[in-house]
């Protein structure tokens, strides 16, 4: 049960734990195993039963209990738990970056209006940070799309809603994991016109990596980041409302 190794032997032990769940139909509260018990069955040492057990506890599936009457118990997954594992699912089907655009297009205006009334100091000088980052990348378009995710990603962490922050941070990732196919794609055929581009496939911001108006287009979405980074930094909900439906709009 405990052979093989994906990459670390805490993460074969971690994995080998799950399918145990599994097998024995275990369910929240119900014990796993002892430490002991887990050196017995696979011969690992104390330190990397240790770190499979982080791992587990980390991914929201087991509990870590101390003492004498301690061990793995089989953690009542939290809300925020079963939607990543369930974006985990969905992010392993087939889809097209429209599909994750749209819903990361729906959150923008909850996230941003969460930012603009909950960011402290360090919040507004990590986006100040990341907006210059933005802003040196204008002559290369795949390094301004990557500074871009990341300052959208930012801005997402600041919510205090965590299941928005994780769709709208799994939406992002998933964008940008599939945005070279779609790069490929748009390349293959011509834009149907103006600052669109491939509106079935990219928003604003996928945009920002397209050729369409080069060095200029790319510093007109850097001043609509801009304007979004100081919308939030002054705590105006109506200014950084106003903020992102420019950033939704092509030039």
């Amino acid at each position: 049960m405990f052979n093989g190794a994906p990459q670390t032997r805490a993460e074969s032990l971690a994995q080998s734990i799950e399918a145990l769940i599994g097998e024995r139909g275990l369910g929240p509260g119900d014990l796993i195993g002892t430490m002991d018990d887990f050196r017995d069955l696979s011969g690992f040492g104390r330190a990397t039963i240790s770190e499979a057990a982080r791992l587990l506890s980390d991914r929201g599936t087991v509990e870590v209990r101390p003492g004498r009457n301690g061990g793995l118990f089989v953690a009542a997954p939290h809300p925020v738990v079963r939607l990543r594992h369930t974006l985990l699912t969905v992010r392993a089907m087939p889809t097209t970056v429209a599909d994750a655009i749209a819903v990361r297009e729906a959150l923008e205006p909850l996230v941003a209006a969460d930012a603009a009334r909950h960011r402290t100091r360090r919040d507004i000088a990590d986006l100040r940070r990341l907006l210059t980052a933005l802003g040196r990348a204008t002559t290369d378009t795949d390094g301004f799309m990557r500074a871009n995710w990341a300052l959208h990603e930012r801005i997402a962490e600041i919510t205090p809603n965590p299941l928005a922050k994780a769709v709208y941070l799994a939406m992002t990732r998933c964008i940008s994991d599939l945005s070279a196919h779609a790069t490929s794609d748009a390349h293959a055929r011509p834009a149907p016109g103006g600052d669109h581009g491939d509106s079935d496939e990219k928003d604003g911001d996928e945009k920002d990596g397209g050729e369409k108006d080069g060095g200029d287009y790319l510093r007109h979405r850097l001043e609509v980041h801009a304007e979004l980074v100081e919308a939030i930094a002054a705590g105006d909900p109506e200014r950084t409302a106003a903020a992102v439906e420019r950033h939704r709009t092509p030039r």
